[in-house]
């Protein structure tokens, strides 16, 4: 590992302490000007996201008026309580191949990018010691009066994200601070992704506001719109215990 990701790691709780654990659960809202334009303008408004921590698998309760909404990469499902299937898509990535830039989402196009977006979030940093990611720091970034050492990460095929080259910037702590992509699934719309207030949930530390806004030409943000809003009020960490049961 870098020295930059090894003080990542440290920063938001450790990897020994991330690899206790099987899942993960907040209590959030999701919203944004990039949710109203694709025909979902209340968002997310309150729900749990549960992320697997080991393999690429996130779900919602409730979603979509249904029990649940499941996120896997290769198959999205709306189920009821009992796990019958309400929507399901298979390949739900190629969905979006045919789409103009300003149409609107069916509920599966809103569970395959915000469940894939959701799932690098939870699990950043420590996502990146999988197998496939290769890491390599850049040069720092100055703003608002602060440097932000940068990491480079480019992710394996096997794990759907906006885009499979990104940058990561972090404080002298080892916070998360920002994180600059391309989402190709809404027109490769270059984006700055802010974090702010970490806070610890059973030794994890996690961003619990995030916004996103346009991202200009020298790097810098635009200030409008605010293309996605982020907001957890509670996160769980869950590790399996001797009996094989979650505590």
């Amino acid at each position: 590992m870098s020295d930059l990701l090894d003080l990542a790691l440290t920063g938001h709780g450790g990897l020994h302490r991330w690899r206790e654990l099987t899942r993960i659960t907040a209590t959030m809202s999701v919203r944004g000007t990039l949710l109203r334009l694709k025909g979902h303008p209340d968002g997310l408004p309150s729900v749990q996201a549960t992320a697997d921590t080991a393999v690429p698998r996130l779900v919602y309760s409730p979603f979509a008026g249904a029990s649940r909404g499941v996120w896997e990469p290769e198959r999205v499902t709306v189920e009821t309580a009992d796990g019958t299937p309400v929507q399901q898509r298979i390949d739900p990535r190629a969905a979006f191949n045919d789409l103009e830039r300003g149409s609107a989402w069916d509920d599966l196009h809103l569970l395959y990018f915000t469940g894939y977006a959701m799932w690098n979030y939870l699990c950043t940093p420590f996502i990146f010691t999988m197998p496939g990611f290769t890491t390599q720091e850049i040069d720092p970034w100055d703003e608002d009066g602060q440097r932000w050492r940068r990491l480079r990460v480019k992710f394996p095929p096997s794990v759907p994200t906006h885009n499979d080259d990104q940058v990561f910037y972090f404080d002298g702590d080892g916070l998360l601070r920002r994180l600059d992509y391309t989402s190709e699934v809404v027109g490769a719309i270059p984006a700055a992704h802010y974090c702010h207030d970490h806070k610890t949930f059973a030794g994890i530390v996690i961003p619990t506001r995030r916004r996103a806004f346009p991202r200009r030409p020298d790097g810098t943000a635009a200030p409008a719109p605010t293309f996605i809003e982020i907001d957890i009020t509670l996160a769980l960490p869950f590790r399996a215990s001797r009996r094989g049961n979650d505590d």
